[in-house]
């Protein structure tokens, strides 16, 4: 049996989680794919993860929440204030999108840009 891409695997998340969550995740996907036409969508940690010049963030299914963890997001700066986990941490910043949330979109995508820039800044 052939494994499975990244993309399917992320697919087959989105269809498992349904409700509320699945359609979250699929809306951050959206997002990140409008953001970045040529994000690579990785599968790691049995989580999507999507990366241009190194992981960008990654998507984690919780009972309560869908996360979205920028593993440099310390570094990133957020105007429009949208992480809200992790905010301790010394490198990682993440975003907890609970039922009924709306996302910022325009935030959102800058940080996508802003992680970009950040990974090519090595």
């Amino acid at each position: 049996m052939t494994d499975k891409s990244a993309a399917e695997k992320i697919d087959a998340r989105i269809a498992e989680l349904s409700g509320w969550r699945g359609e979250m995740l699929a809306n951050i996907r959206r997002l990140i794919r409008e953001a970045d036409p040529e994000v690579v969508e990785e599968w790691k940690w049995e989580n999507p993860v999507w990366s241009h010049g190194g992981i960008i963030c990654t998507g984690e299914a919780y009972k309560a929440a869908i996360k979205t963890t920028f593993p440099k997001g310390a570094a990133l700066a957020d105007p429009s204030g949208i992480f809200n986990s992790s905010l301790t941490g010394g490198t990682r910043r993440a975003i907890d999108f609970r039922e009924g949330d709306a996302i910022d979109e325009a935030g959102f995508k800058a940080l996508i840009h802003a992680a970009i820039v950040q990974n090519h800044s090595k």
